[in-house]
């Protein structure tokens, strides 16, 4: 589906609502099509490149010019191949990400498909993927927010890529408790048995990915992909909006 046409007619009403001002600063002006984020708080945004770990995608300071796996993968058998995000999860980014998921800011929407877009399409445009699977949320806890962020993201990617998003194959099954305060290991038991999959859904070989908002530890996309590859996936990647720096300030 063409969301062209839609966002042309509804940025007149976005722009009565809101006026062409920054939602970040307040000052500089910004449009319904940036999110409301101005130039210069694009400014702020940190996009991710090397080094990182091949695996999860954790970002390094430092020197390294070889591939490698970081402390976080190297003893964890993990069920996708390599997991990645567009950018830190940091400063302004966290704020758009933490007022778009809990305080429904879906102005922030353009800017933040814009960030995934950006990096995710040139590194998955020539893979083989068959389809985008964004991480459920709980019926409850998509009840009470009114729609699940992941996938509204993966829509946006989804057009970009023209992949299907496959909200028929995983459940969320546990209404698990939040995963900020929690170490690594408490987050991998927090949802190990979260996910099932939907109904009698199959697999057959298919090449997905996984698509969430924000990866910590990849212990919430690891579950996730794990049940895809249980139903008979063959191929599961991971990407993110953001990637939060372990030890940092984090959402989930």
């Amino acid at each position: 589906m063409n969301l062209a046409p839609l966002r042309r007619l509804a940025e007149p009403v976005l722009g009565f609502i809101y006026p062409e001002c920054c939602q970040l600063c307040g000052v500089e002006r910004a449009r319904a099509a940036d999110g409301y984020v101005c130039a210069r708080c694009w400014r702020d945004v940190r996009f991710i490149g090397p080094p990182f770990c091949e695996r999860c995608g954790l970002t390094f300071a430092g020197a390294i010019t070889d591939t490698f796996t970081c402390a976080n993968c190297q003893d964890r058998e993990l069920h996708f191949e390599s997991a990645r995000a567009a950018v830190v999860a940091e400063g302004a980014v966290l704020d758009v990400i933490h007022r778009y998921k809990y305080s429904r800011a879906l102005w922030f929407e353009p800017f933040l498909a814009d960030l995934l877009c950006r990096e995710a399409v040139p590194a998955l445009v020539d893979g083989g993927w068959q389809g985008i699977v964004p991480v459920p949320l709980h019926p409850v806890k998509e009840r009470e927010r009114e729609f699940n962020q992941a996938e509204r993201l993966a829509r946006q990617l989804g057009q970009a890529l023209k992949l299907p998003v496959r909200t028929d194959l995983v459940i969320r099954t546990e209404a698990t408790r939040t995963q900020t305060r929690l170490s690594r290991e408490e987050r991998v038991q927090n949802v190990r048995h979260a996910f099932a999959p939907k109904a009698e859904s199959k697999l057959n070989g298919e090449a997905l990915i996984v698509l969430d908002d924000v990866l910590t530890t990849g212990a919430t996309t690891d579950a996730v992909a794990r049940t895809l590859r249980q139903m008979g996936a063959g191929r599961v990647c991971a990407w993110s909006v953001a990637r939060a720096v372990l030890g940092g300030p984090v959402i989930q």
